[in-house]
């Protein structure tokens, strides 16, 4: 049987940003390669301002490589237009943040349900059920109407993580989603983020400088001085 095509591929991708005088700045990414396959689980380890949320960034479509190539599912994102891009986000990507970005005056199931609302003028019944499926999924079935007020830290990004999966997307991008958590709480993610990918196949890419997060990944990679290598020993 042929091998199946990785996910998310980035050909040599290399990052830089303007200076204030409008030259090219020294790169925050050099040369990067990497493949991950679907299903799989990655963790991206490094020290704040590595370029890991870059990273994110780029394979999600919220950037473009400075050169290089990034594609998902064979396509070539470096090819696609604005409109185009936004689609790819909207349909086939999730994003989940160190900040949950909730909508304070909506109930947790409202804010779940607010990525649909961009692809339908009203949610579909279909979409509600799911949407209220996977707030049982992340186990809060009784917190469906509270607002993000009402609810603890944990159980915001607990929303956070059943919004960006509401769309049924093929990658879920997770940047530091359990920095702005305790210990106990930070854990529960963890095992959340697992489970999801192991029931749902959904592949599934955290960066982070959580050690204990990245241990529950199937792969870990470092990523230090714009180049990422295998993560053998911890940071």
């Amino acid at each position: 049987m042929p091998e199946t095509p990785p996910l998310v591929e980035l050909d040599d991708v290399t990052k830089r940003y303007a200076s204030p005088t409008g030259e090219d700045g020294p790169p925050v990414l050099r040369d990067i390669s990497l493949a991950a396959a679907e299903g799989e689980a990655l963790a991206v380890v490094g020290p704040s301002g590595s370029g890991k949320s870059t990273l994110l960034n780029l394979i999600g479509t919220l950037d473009r490589p400075t050169s290089g190539r990034v594609r998902l599912g064979g396509e070539d994102l470096s090819a696609m237009d604005e409109e185009a891009l936004a689609e790819v986000r909207a349909r086939r990507v999730g994003f989940v943040f160190q900040l949950h970005h909730l909508l304070g005056q909506c109930t947790a199931l409202e804010n779940v349900l607010v990525p649909a609302l961009a692809q339908h003028a009203a949610v579909p019944q279909d979409v509600a059920d799911h949407g209220r499926a996977l707030l049982e999924r992340v186990g809060l079935s009784d917190r469906m109407d509270y607002r993000p007020g009402h609810l603890s830290g944990g159980e915001r990004q607990r929303v956070a993580v059943a919004r960006a999966l509401v769309n049924r997307p093929a990658l879920l991008l997770a940047d530091e989603p359990t920095g702005s958590l305790d210990r106990e709480a930070s854990d529960a993610l963890a095992d959340l983020l697992v489970e999801l990918n192991r029931d749902e196949g959904v592949t599934l890419i955290v960066v982070t400088h959580a050690v204990r997060l990245a241990e529950r990944m199937t792969r870990r990679l470092e990523l230090r001085d714009g180049a990422l290598t295998p993560m053998d020993t911890e940071p």
